[in-house]
């Protein structure tokens, strides 16, 4: 079977391949993300991801290298993760009582073969009480994640609904990264419970 590189350091992009069986190994790239321009939340998330496959690809020739990047999106405005607690209760006030969106780019690279796409996630948080946000960020959970929140854990007590994939939201469209890697040829649903 072909290797697959996962190029990111995030615990929670590894828990989700690991849900669905898929064996991979972790090799973090270095890219400047602060670098990277685009004209739409699409393109940006998409270019990020690219250009993290590819950092990786070039050190694992012949391997599948899976690349990702996740942001949110108010009002056209992008949120990255908070530099301190008060940008994270400031993002999370501008969450409170609204919808945002959520995008995660996926790219696969194999040499000179790229496959990229991204999907997008509606997320509407409850109205926060300012309790509820210094509550929120005294947990720690907010100051490593894009948006100033993980869906996955106290967070979830803060969300209305959710409309889309909720693995988008997590950080890896799961759904949406198998079809791709089915379509590179990686063989994810061979050799099954016969």
């Amino acid at each position: 079977m072909q290797q697959l590189i996962l190029a990111s350091s995030s615990p929670r992009r590894q828990e989700l391949l690991r849900q669905v069986g898929i064996p991979f190994v972790v090799a973090v790239p270095e890219v400047d993300e602060h670098a990277v321009h685009a004209d739409s939340p699409a393109e940006l998330v998409e270019r990020l991801a690219l250009r993290k496959a590819r950092a990786v690809s070039v050190r694992y020739p012949g391997a599948i290298v899976l690349g990702a990047d996740t942001i949110v999106v108010v009002d056209s405005e992008v949120l990255g993760k908070p530099a301190d607690r008060a940008e994270a209760e400031w993002m999370l006030g501008r969450l409170s009582g609204r919808s945002h969106q959520v995008l995660t780019g996926v790219a696969l690279v194999r040499g000179d073969e790229e496959l990229v796409a991204h999907e997008e996630t509606v997320v509407r948080f409850a109205p926060l009480s300012r309790e509820q946000i210094q509550w929120y960020v005294e947990t720690g959970e907010p100051m490593d994640k894009a948006g100033a929140y993980g869906i996955q854990g106290r967070a979830a007590a803060l969300i209305a609904s959710i409309s889309g994939d909720y693995y988008n939201v997590v950080g890896l469209p799961l759904h949406r990264t198998v079809q791709m890697l089915t379509q590179f040829g990686y063989p994810i649903f061979t050799g099954g419970a016969g």
